[in-house]
Formats: structure tokens, sequence, C-alpha cells
């Protein structure tokens, strides 16, 4: 006779009153989608590695405050989301700052890239995670849910707080965007 594994609700409360067996379950359950959510927004490094950290500190610290109402794996997305926001601006402060600093500087952002030219085959995944890098943040964001993800259009909307038609249009611009930046990394030219 199997037994059914704790509900994520039954786990939530046990961790909330104390239970750290049952919060290490729930990074346990959420960690690869927090992860990839973040790698999505951020690219992969050590910026991505401390939002996903703190993601799982701001939900444990919120323990009291969750009810819920929204399924775990969406709250804990909308963290993600909010936090690789907040840390993407700070990253284009800190590029303005030290652009300040030397203005021979050309202050656009460089693509991220693992800095080996590329040879007979191109890593797809690491051209974009590039790419990705490239959109604006709330168009990066919906991409990443809706695309990477796997989230519906309204489930994207609720991680978000937005209505769904704009994150429709979101998705529409962010791909138009991809579409471009990739177009000019492999260079093809579309009639």
């Amino acid at each position: 006779m199997s037994v059914d594994p704790p509900s994520d609700l039954e786990l939530t409360r046990r961790a909330r009153d104390g239970d750290d067996h049952a919060f290490r379950e729930l990074v346990d359950r959420y960690e690869s989608r927090v992860a990839a959510t973040v790698v999505g927004m951020l690219g992969p490094g050590p910026d991505a590695e401390d939002v996903g950290q703190e993601t799982f500190i701001r939900f444990h610290a919120a323990l009291g405050r969750f009810r819920g109402e929204a399924a775990l794996g969406t709250y804990l997305t909308r963290i993600a989301i909010n936090l690789s926001l907040n840390a993407s601006k700070s990253r284009q402060k800190a590029r303005w700052r030290f652009w300040s600093l030397d203005s021979e500087e050309d202050p656009a952002p460089e693509p991220v890239t693992d800095g080996e030219a590329l040879q007979d085959q191109v890593d797809t995944r690491s051209e974009v995670h590039a790419a990705l890098q490239q959109l604006k943040p709330d168009h990066r964001s919906v991409v990443v849910l809706r695309m990477i993800q796997g989230y519906s259009t309204r489930e994207t909307a609720q991680v978000l707080g937005l209505p769904e038609g704009t994150v429709l249009s979101r998705l529409s611009r962010g791909m138009a965007g991809l579409k471009q930046i990739l177009k000019g990394r492999f260079g093809h030219e579309e009639a």
C-alpha cells in the first residue's frame, strides 16, 4: 500500500510550524522551476544563483502569510520574477555607474557569451539565454514564463499580476525582439 506524498499546503503548514524537513521538501519540489525561471530572466551565473536562493529565503519569511490561494509554484515563480527584475535593474544601474566613470566605454550591455568562438555547432541554449538578456525586462518575464516555463497565458497573467491582453502583447513584442536578435546572431536573412 503506497502512501501519497503530502500536499504543498500540508508541507507549508508544517513548515510554518517549524518543521525544517517539510520546508526542505518544498524546496526540493520547486528548486528546478525557480532556477529555470531565474536563469531565463538573468542568464546563468552567480546573480541567478543568488536570486534563486533569495526566492526561498523570502518564501520562508512569508510562510505565515501564504494562504494557498494561488498554487505554490505560481507563488514562488512570482517571487522569482520580482527578484529577477530587481536584480536586472541593479545590473543596469551598475553598468551606467561604471560607464559614467569612463565615458569612452560603450554603455550598451554586452550579450552574455561563454567567450569562445563559435566552431562547427552553435550552442543554441546559450544563444537564446544571451538573446533573452537583451529584451526589455517586461518582455523577458513574459517570454520566460510562456515559452520556457510553459505557463498558459492565464497563469502568466496571474504570476505577473497583469491582464491577459497585456501578457499577449508583451509576448508578441518579446518574440519579435528575440527573432530579430537571433536573426542577427545566426546571420539568417528571411525573405
